[in-house]
């Protein structure tokens, strides 16, 4: 797989695009199945991007953007240490203790945070009962 950099000569739209190799964006692009999602125009190209490169040792993909990675990785973390501290944790009970709390006026007690599935959050919403999902970075992965 290939992922290209895509902007719209039409709109200045700009977008990536997965292809399962170089030639079959050419293929796609001759015969005019390339268009903008924007705009719909044909007139698609190619733009420059950066290489992406696998580390071996740590089996990861380190792309020139890294320093933005972990800035964005290190924000998250505030944010986790916030939510730890402010908050209680419920594990794999949040959609139950959710419920518990919003149903229950008499239960009054800090915010709670712990593990719920996409279905149980749209439940969760439908019922009005507000949550948000962030991304969770786990200790080891330091």
């Amino acid at each position: 797989m290939i992922r290209y950099k895509l902007t719209c000569k039409n709109c200045d739209n700009s977008f990536d695009s997965w292809f399962s190799s170089s030639k079959e964006y050419d293929k796609l692009k001759k015969i005019k199945q390339l268009n903008c999602h924007n705009c719909g125009s044909i007139n698609v190209e190619k733009t420059l991007m950066a290489p992406s490169v696998v580390n071996a040792k740590k089996n990861k993909i380190v792309t020139s953007n890294d320093n933005k990675f972990i800035k964005i990785k290190n924000k998250i973390k505030e944010y986790q240490k916030f939510i730890k501290k402010n908050f209680n944790y419920v594990g794999d009970n949040f959609a139950y203790e959710a419920r518990s709390l919003h149903y229950d006026d008499k239960k009054k007690t800090k915010g709670i945070y712990g593990k719920a599935s996409i279905e149980e959050i749209s439940e969760l919403k439908d019922e009005g009962i507000e949550t948000d999902v962030i991304p969770w970075f786990h200790d080891e992965e330091n």
